[in-house]
């Protein structure tokens, strides 16, 4: 992934000891570099120790940010004494920045109180806080409310801010491809185009018929067919599939591919039954599998939500993300579960290479040569975060859960991709999710993200959000 941008504020009150302004600046900056990450920070030839206290300061600033405003992600604002308030709440308003804004104090030490050394950050802290809450500026705290530069939590603060700052930057202006119509009987994907435009995100939608018009007319030498073909049998083991089936796949995928290209789509969620087995005889989760491998999350059953859940965990980790079913329990176990899908999954998520199959649901009602394409296996044990985003129509808000988990060994013999998952107190949000209407369907990713993702959702997207933890 691309090196996080971070514009850094180095609050000052000259009345305190502003000599712990240039030490401290220079502790963040080593911890910034220590994570790999890029500081845009006036430089001490600009203000007194690079801090920011008077309004020719903020000013100075403000002007900054302007000038590397497409790559800032978001502001840390760092309080080595007790910082000016107005000061720093100037810096964001004038900056024109709409990131997120982490803010974070130095430690007072016991035997260091005397005025040379006291640095009441700990108060600055909250004055700070007051101001950007005055401004309407929305912030993210740290874990302690002060906390020396180089220790594990503010590290950890840094790490789950950059996350937050990537899933606010990946929803501005995201453009989603609904391919079709949901299946008729999925009642449980049904969502508001309408508030997910004040979110500021877009749906725009083809009828499945127009694309497989284009399909058609495809020939099969073409060579963005060939390329195709030759992509998905080095993504899948492709030995029990036929090889008209493949080529469909093929010809199928290069229209897809240059729909979203022409209508500048970033994800799509497309109808996957049956009207394609039915007319067209092949199913296209292996085409999902590697969109969703590339990043460009696809979910399956038109489930528009579900492909903005895969979409935040995939902008959050630079991992693949997956949908699935919160499908069945595993035995007496309360924590356990399995998830399933008759996949579309990527291939990351699997222990071997997936092998392409039938779709064994759909084959009993439109027969098994309509229905190549899915890939089947086990997935590797590994964390996980689950996300789910839901449009609630009749509250007139978006909402969502998230949490954290595992993968586990435990033994599972079915069939599509399969695994079992431990979620600690799975009971719990078990009974959150049908208690507030969310659907059966689910977002994973092979990390953990979930208290980045949920603050980027809650405190700066403003959608009502559960975190679900221990």
């Amino acid at each position: 992934m691309p090196k996080a941008t971070l514009g850094v504020i180095v609050g000052n009150r000259g009345f305190f000891p502003d000599h712990l302004c240039g030490e401290g600046r220079q502790r963040i900056l080593k911890v910034l570099e220590k994570l790999d990450l890029e500081p845009i920070i006036l430089s001490t030839t600009d203000t007194k120790f690079g801090a920011v206290e008077t309004a020719q300061d903020a000013q100075k600033c403000a002007e900054l940010f302007r000038r590397h405003a497409d790559r800032i992600d978001g502001i840390l604002v760092t309080l080595p004494n007790f910082g000016d308030e107005q000061a720093v709440a100037d810096v964001i308003r004038n900056s024109g920045l709409k990131v997120p804004v982490l803010v974070h104090a130095f430690n007072d030490k016991i035997e260091q109180m005397s005025i040379q050394n006291r640095r009441d950050s700990f108060c600055g802290k909250i004055s700070v806080c007051n101001n950007l809450y005055q401004y309407g500026i929305p912030f993210t705290l740290t874990r302690l409310h002060t906390v020396a530069p180089e220790h594990p939590s503010f590290e950890q603060d840094l790490k789950d801010f950059v996350v937050t700052c990537r899933v606010v930057r990946s929803l501005k202006g995201l453009r989603i491809g609904a391919l079709g119509t949901r299946p008729a009987a999925f009642k449980t994907v049904r969502y508001s185009e309408k508030l997910l435009e004040r979110s500021g995100i877009s749906v725009e939608s083809l009828d499945l018929y127009d694309l497989l018009n284009r399909v058609e007319k495809r020939n099969d030498q073409d060579p963005a067919v060939q390329a195709k073909l030759a992509e998905i049998r080095e993504y899948a083991i492709t030995t029990e599939v036929p090889e008209q089936a493949l080529l469909k796949m093929a010809k199928l995928g290069v229209e897809i591919d240059h729909w979203m290209q022409e209508s500048q789509l970033h994800i799509t969620a497309i109808q996957c039954w049956t009207a394609l087995e039915t007319y067209f005889g092949v199913v296209p989760c292996t085409l999902m599998s590697m969109m969703s491998q590339q990043g460009k999350s696809s979910a399956c059953e038109t489930d528009v939500m579900g492909a903005i859940s895969m979409h935040i965990l995939n902008s959050a980790s630079g991992l693949p993300s997956a949908l699935v079913d919160w499908n069945n329990n595993y035995g007496e176990d309360p924590d356990k579960a399995v998830i399933f899908h008759c996949s579309n999954l990527p291939r990351a998520f699997f222990e071997e290479s997936p092998s392409m199959c039938y779709q064994a649901i759909i084959a009993g009602t439109v027969g098994k040569e309509n229905t190549y394409g899915t890939l089947v296996g086990r997935l590797k044990a590994s964390p996980l975060t689950f996300l789910r985003v839901s449009t609630n129509d009749m509250a007139g808000k978006i909402q969502a859960y998230v949490g954290e988990g595992e993968l586990t060994v435990d033994p599972l013999d079915t069939f599509g991709g399969y695994g079992v998952c431990r979620v600690p107190h799975l009971q719990k949000l078990m009974n959150y999710i049908c208690r507030n209407g969310f659907e059966h369907h689910v977002a994973v990713n092979l990390s953990q993200i979930a208290r980045g993702v949920a603050e980027a959702l809650s405190t700066y997207l403003k959608w009502d959000v559960y975190h679900h933890t221990e």
